[in-house]
């Protein structure tokens, strides 16, 4: 008698559920199809490292001028790498990592930053 009551269960159970599956199959391909087709972008997003290069300018402008001098570096390179992430997230080119500590290398931080707020990203 249990047997019967499951195979009725069963019988009348798997319609619906087949249908039920057959309604969601197309929602759940096309998730999949959009998963794999949109590339996941390189590095951090855009709005979190305008947020950092603001934060770090201005820590840089905030920094007191007796400042240790590891600290003043430290500051400088930080900034610089932020750029540097930038000009990567919207495909600018930069030469921060090619210059050494110096006037020209203060000058391309002041270039990749007109850059970038020509780009649409403002770095006061």
């Amino acid at each position: 008698m249990v047997v019967n009551v499951a195979i009725y269960l069963v019988v009348c159970a798997t319609p619906p559920v087949l249908f039920w599956l057959a309604s969601k199959t197309p929602e759940a391909v096309a998730a999949v199809r959009r998963r794999r087709s949109e590339p996941s972008p390189p590095g951090p997003p855009i709005e979190r490292v305008a947020a950092d290069l603001r934060r770090v300018h201005r820590s840089l402008t905030d920094l007191a001028p007796d400042a240790p001098m590891v600290r003043r570096r430290a500051t400088n390179q930080a900034y610089d790498a932020l750029l540097g992430q930038a000009c990567a997230a919207l495909d600018l080119r930069h030469w921060l990592d090619e210059l050494p500590e110096g006037v020209e290398r203060d000058v391309e931080r002041l270039r990749v930053e007109e850059a970038l707020r020509r780009a649409g990203l403002a770095v006061p």
